[in-house]
């Protein structure tokens, strides 16, 4: 059954639940999904505190000189309070005293015989953080579905939050067929190619946040494809390369026919990768990628990777784009989508130059693609395009300006 992109995507979202849940300690959620509402529990900060080391002051002493009874320091235990002629020199984070009205930043105090000379324009509550002005308790922190970054880990430690409940990672199982293929540490002969294909999908899932299995090559033969699919059917996704066509030897899709496989899709209205396959057996979802290098790649970013967001649990499961201005004039035959890999710079996207289905050098080159409409054959340069990242930061090789005016 061919479906168009659209199609496939919902297929794929409307087939697949998050993964299960875990609980985890703070230093181990980096990355991972949350599976909880988190709620502050405590006020931040707890206490009024001032925001400088300085002198706590009444505002009614501006300009004159006034006494300092002590000092106080952060994590101080002190419960004295200030009044009319007298200050308490004070350092960051440590709690006012009571009746502080401002905080003097220490380098705007000169001395006095008895002490020292407050400015002439005190503002009151200038440099004092009050209690709950960043977090007040019981406000809603993070959401469950929210992917964890270290400063979201900075909100949780805030609060004494120990452990929170995250899904799994979702569990990637990746095998080729292909009697012609070996692994690259084996050596080949003259009739023979390197299995690009499996490599590339373990360390692309492992980026994606998963957990990978590599459970080898199979040769062309039923048997030795179900003894691979029988050892991955434990996972949640099982990323097969080759076999997914037409030809006399490929017996993919045969073969998973043999554990009740549920075909969901097995041709998609796309270049290059049209005889790419989505289903399932039981829980496990399976996607049979193209054997050519590129087509595998760039349908395993498309779709492999949506698999990958409607397992994790994340609310942001669906793939973003990123608007550039296309670098030059480009060309393409209409008819079906095209996957077209390229270079983002920040600005511009250059398509590359070469791209043939079965090529693996454009993979290394590029850092997104984009997706053109099938009816359309030519794109001016300067004109707007979606890309779909793969792996780029906009790091540059050259230093520039990070300034905005």
């Amino acid at each position: 059954m061919i479906v168009s992109v659209e199609e496939a995507l919902a297929l794929v979202y409307e087939n697949i639940t998050p993964t299960s849940t875990e609980l985890l300690p703070l230093e181990m959620i980096g990355g991972r999904i949350l599976a909880q509402d988190i709620t502050a529990r405590y006020d931040l900060p707890p206490f009024d505190n001032s925001a400088m080391d300085g002198y706590a002051v009444k505002s009614s002493d501006v300009g004159s000189c006034v006494e300092v009874l002590h000092t106080i320091f952060a994590g101080d235990k002190d419960e004295s309070m200030i009044y009319d002629g007298a200050c308490t020199k004070i350092m960051t984070g440590a709690r006012i005293p009571e009746g502080t009205e401002c905080i003097v930043p220490i380098e705007d105090i000169s001395t006095c015989e008895t002490g020292v000379v407050l400015p002439s324009d005190l503002k009151a509550g200038k440099h004092i953080r009050l209690r709950g002005e960043d977090i007040q308790s019981g406000d809603r922190l993070l959401n469950s579905g929210e992917r964890l970054f270290a400063h979201h880990i900075t909100l949780l430690a805030s609060q004494g939050i120990s452990h929170v409940k995250v899904h799994k990672k979702p569990r990637i199982a990746i095998f080729a067929s292909g009697s012609e293929l070996k692994m690259h540490f084996e050596e080949v002969e003259a009739h023979q190619l390197y299995n690009t294909n499996t490599p590339t999908f373990a360390a692309r899932v492992e980026e994606l946040g998963c957990e990978v299995s590599f459970i080898g090559t199979a040769e062309d033969t039923l048997e030795a494809i179900h003894q691979h699919i029988e050892s991955a059917l434990d996972s949640d996704l099982i990323i097969t390369s080759g076999g997914v066509s037409v030809g006399d030897a490929d017996y993919t899709r045969e073969a998973f026919g043999a554990f009740g496989f549920e075909m969901l899709f097995d041709k998609i209205s796309i270049k290059p990768g049209k005889p790419t396959t989505f289903g399932k057996i039981g829980t496990t979802a399976i996607l049979n990628l193209p054997g050519n290098p590129l087509a595998a790649a760039l349908n395993l970013e498309m779709f492999g990777q949506s698999i990958i967001l409607a397992l994790s649990g994340a609310n942001d499961k669906y793939l973003g784009t990123v608007t550039a201005e296309l670098a030059e004039e480009f060309r393409v035959r209409p008819g079906r989508r095209s996957l077209i890999p390229g270079l983002y710079d920040g600005r511009y996207f250059k398509p590359s130059g070469k791209y043939a289905p079965g090529m693996v050098s454009p993979l290394a080159k590029a850092n997104g693609f984009i997706m053109i409409d099938e009816t359309v054959a030519v794109l001016s340069s300067g004109h707007s395009v979606k890309v779909i990242p793969t792996r780029f930061s906009l790091d540059h090789a050259i230093q520039g300006s990070l300034i905005t005016k």
